[in-house]
Formats: C-alpha cells, structure tokens, sequence
C-alpha cells in the first residue's frame, strides 16, 4: 500500500496494516560502515490537517551539517496514539523523495520497535523505503523500565513482557531520559550506540534536534505553498 492511501483508511484497517507490516521487520546487524546520518521530524496540530516534515543531512561522525529537504502535506487520517505515522509517513515520504542523497542511517524523532505491535514511525518508515532507520523518542509509548541512573548515558532496558525493545538512557544529568529502539536493518546495541555519538550536549541527539528545528522554522514560515523548500542554511 503506499502511503498516499492512508488517509483513507479507518483506524482499524491501520491496525490491521500494522500487523501485516510487522512480519516484514529486520532488526539485523548493519554491515555497512555509516559516513552519512540524516534527522527527521514532523510538526503538526492534532486538530489541524497540516503536516510539516523536514529531514537533515549530517556526515557522520563528526556531524558536519551538508543537506535538507522539507515538505508540507495534508492527512485528513485522525490523531491518535499508536497510529501517528499513518498521519506523519506520507509527509516524510515527500522530504526523503527530494533529497538528493540518502543517508546511511536515518534517526527519526519517535519510536522503532518499541510500539505495541512494533510499528513505531522509524520503523513504519524503514519498511515503506527500505532505509535503515532508528527511533529516538522523547517519551515512552510501550514497554517496562526502570529509570536509568542519574548520569550520562546511563542506560536501562525496556520490555514488552521478555522481549527486549528499547533502551532507556540518560543523556544528560538530572534530565530525563530517551527512548532508543532499532527501527529497520539494524540492530539494537548498534541503535545505541549511534545515538550516544550524535549527543551534543543536548537532551536529544543533534540529527533529530536540528530536524525540529527546520520543520518549527517551516511551520512558522508556512504561506501556504506546500512546494516551498526551507534550510537551514539560511
């Protein structure tokens, strides 16, 4: 199904595509060395139809910025909790299909595999592109933890009864923590560690918080010209 369809789906047809998807995962060891990351965000009003995506190109590691590409949409899909990317995919489809590169690893601002039903934005979107893809979220959606200690990058594991799907860690001292969890065509531990080299001395990793801030910055530009492309660079 491509995504432009979803919008026409109702919230049980999107559950029952969930499942579907959810036998196509490959959480395997990357094999590849990553010279290039990207962050993708999206921004939206749960009661509007609107939807800012935007995606930031890094070299990797040393997280030099050397691209972007945003993409303003339209999802009449309803919010709802566990369902978001059937609302933020097809925008993020549109970002991604105007790059010019592909990065190696793509880290999107939400869950990998840490969902109930493992179909989290980062690995919905791993499996409609084929891409490599990580989930960094700013808050639980499923899964047991204890709460990490309170120092950087102190780390604890989150379940789903006893399967492993994420980790909670602490990037900074006295802040909370974030949800890591492989999306597609990586593994877990190789997930983390990814994440730990793109922490600079912010709560959440470089490549996610500069996509929030290009898709605030489209939003805030917003004329209402969804093919008008914004940067960073400017």
């Amino acid at each position: 199904m491509h995504p432009s369809q979803y919008e026409h789906l109702t919230p049980a047809q999107a559950v029952a595509y969930q499942q579907q998807l959810r036998g196509q995962i490959q959480i395997n060891t990357l094999d590849k060395p990553i010279t290039t990351i990207g962050g993708a965000d999206i921004s939206f009003n749960k009661y509007s139809e609107i939807v800012y995506a935007g995606i930031v190109l890094f070299s990797y590691p040393d997280l030099k910025l050397i691209g972007n590409a945003t993409a303003i949409s339209r999802t009449s899909f309803p919010y709802i909790s566990g369902l978001l990317a059937f609302r933020e995919v097809p925008a993020l489809l549109d970002a991604w299909d105007k790059l010019e590169v592909k990065p190696d690893v793509l880290v999107l601002d939400g869950q990998g595999i840490a969902h109930e039903r493992r179909l989290g934005i980062a690995t919905h979107f791993g499996l409609v592109t084929g891409a490599t893809t990580i989930g960094s979220a700013k808050s639980r959606l499923y899964g047991k933890y204890e709460e990490p200690a309170n120092v950087p990058f102190a780390q604890s594991p989150m379940y789903d009864k006893d399967e492993l799907i994420g980790i909670a860690m602490r990037t900074k001292r006295n802040c909370n923590p974030i949800y890591i969890s492989p999306g597609h065509n990586i593994n877990m531990q190789q997930s983390v560690e990814v994440i730990k080299n793109c922490i600079r001395g912010y709560r959440i990793p470089e490549p996610t918080r500069q996509a929030h801030l290009l898709v605030n910055k489209v939003r805030i530009a917003d004329g209402d010209n969804p093919n008008t492309q914004y940067d960073l660079f400017t």
